[in-house]
C-alpha cells in the first residue's frame, strides 16, 4: 500500500502527518509513505530528518481578498495540481491524507481527479481554506477538536510517540539537567511555536529579573530567526536562552508551567503530557488560537491572556504565584491531562488503512 501525506508550512501541519506516518509503519512496516510539501515550509527539514520521502510541489497561496494576485491563481493552481497528479502516478498512490497548508489544496484536487480516496484531518476548530475544500470532496473528515456540527469525527491530533509516552514528572530532574537547570527550582518554559513569538519573548525577558529574584528558573526558546537586544546576565537561578529545541519532550518534562502560543499542536501536546500553561493566542488569523486556549482555560488546565495584554507585569502577577504554589500546579496539571488525547495517531492510522482497503 502507498499512502501520500499532504501537509506543510508549519509544524502544526507537518508533525501530525509525521506522527501518522510513524503509526502506519508500526501497524505495517511494508506500507510505502510519501510526504508532499513546498520549498518554503519546515517540511524540507523535518520530513527528511524523520526518514520519510519528500516530494515538492509549487506553493499556491490563496488570497483572502480580491486582489490582482487572484488573477494568477488559476494558472498556478493548475500547474500544482498537475505536479501532484504526477506524484500520485509515480508512487502509485492508494490514498491521500491531507492536513492543510498550501500543499493540501492541489493535493485534494489531484486526488479527486485520479479517483483516490481522500482523508482530511483538521486540528483547528476553525478550518483553513484548504481543508474546507477537502472536506467537500470526501466524507472521511477527522478533527483534533470536538466538532459541534457533528459532521466530522473527533479523534484528537496525532502526536509523536516521544510526546505521548513522556513520563513528565519522573523525567523532570534528568530533563532539567539536560538544559543546565537546577533540579529543585520552579521552572518556567517560554516558547512561541516553531518560529517563536516576539511579544512573548519581550515580555518574558522584561520579567526575567523579577522571576530570578523570586527563585524561578527559565527555559526560553526564542525561535530560530529571532534575536534579542539584551540577554539576561549569567547567574542563579538560570535563565537559559535557546534559538530552537529539537527535544521538546525534554523541555516539557523540565517545566512546571509554560508561557506560549496556543496553536492546535501546542495545545494538543501540552494537554497530552499534562503541562499547564499561560496561553497567548496569536492575534492574527481567523481566531482559532483563542478558541484552542479557551477550551483549556475553561477546563482549568491553563490561563488565557490576549497578546495586547501580555507584559512583564502580567507575568509577575499571574504566572509567578502559580509557580510558587505546588498544589495549584498539580491541580492544573491534572486538569490539562483530562483534556488530552494520546491515541489519535493509531486511531487515524487504522481509519486510513480501513478506507484504503
Amino acid at each position: 500500500m502507498r499512502v501520500v501525506l499532504a501537509g506543510g508550512g508549519t509544524a502544526g501541519h507537518i508533525e501530525p502527518a509525521l506522527a501518522l506516518a510513524d503509526a502506519l509503519r508500526r501497524l505495517d512496516p511494508r506500507i510505502g509513505i510519501t510526504c508532499v510539501g513546498t520549498e518554503r515550509g519546515l517540511e524540507t527539514r523535518l520530513v527528511p530528518a524523520r526518514g520519510y520521502e519528500l516530494e515538492l510541489v509549487p506553493a499556491v497561496p490563496l488570497p483572502r481578498a480580491i486582489t490582482p494576485q487572484l488573477l494568477t491563481v488559476p494558472g498556478r493552481l493548475a500547474g500544482a495540481v498537475n505536479a501532484m497528479a504526477a506524484v500520485f502516478d509515480r508512487v502509485q498512490a492508494d490514498i491521500l491524507v491531507g492536513f492543510g497548508g498550501y500543499v493540501a489544496t492541489p493535493a485534494y484536487l489531484a486526488a479527486k481527479r485520479r479517483g483516490l480516496p481522500i482523508v482530511v484531518h483538521e486540528a483547528n476548530p476553525r478550518p483553513g481554506l484548504a481543508n474546507r475544500l477537502g472536506s467537500r470532496l470526501t466524507e472521511h473528515v477527522f478533527t483534533g477538536f470536538p466538532d459541534p456540527t457533528g459532521k466530522a469525527e473527533y479523534i484528537g491530533t496525532p502526536l509523536r510517540r516521544e510526546i505521548v509516552d513522556l513520563a513528565r514528572l519522573s523525567m523532570g530532574d534528568k530533563a532539567r539537567s539536560w538544559f543546565g537547570l537546577q533540579t529543585d527550582r520552579p521552572t518556567l518554559l517560554v516558547f512561541g511555536g516553531s518560529q517563536g513569538a516576539r511579544s512573548i519573548n519581550e515580555a518574558a525577558l522584561a520579567a526575567a529579573p523579577a522571576l530570578r529574584a523570586a527563585g524561578v528558573q527559565v527555559l526560553h526558546v526564542i525561535g530560530p530567526k529571532n534575536t534579542v537586544e539584551r540577554e539576561p546576565p549569567p547567574g542563579d537561578p538560570q535563565y537559559v536562552l535557546l534559538p530552537y529545541v529539537d527535544r521538546m519532550d525534554l523541555a516539557y518534562a523540565a517545566a512546571d508551567l509554560a508561557l506560549c502560543r496556543s496553536g492546535a499542536l501546542t495545545c494538543a501536546e501540552l494537554t497530552a503530557v499534562g503541562l499547564p500553561a499561560a496561553y497567548v493566542p496569536l492575534p492574527h488569523g481567523n481566531g482559532e488560537q483563542r478558541v484552542n486556549a479557551e477550551r483549556v482555560a475553561a477546563g482549568h488546565g491553563g490561563l488565557l491572556v490576549d497578546d495586547a495584554q501580555l507584559s512583564s507585569d502580567w507575568i509577575i502577577h499571574n504566572v509567578l504565584p502559580i509557580l510558587h504554589d505546588p498544589e495549584r500546579v498539580a491541580a492544573m496539571s491534572e486538569a490539562a491531562s483530562r483534556l488530552g488525547r494520546k491515541d489519535a495517531d493509531l486511531i487515524l492510522a487504522r481509519k486510513v488503512l480501513e478506507i484504503a482497503r
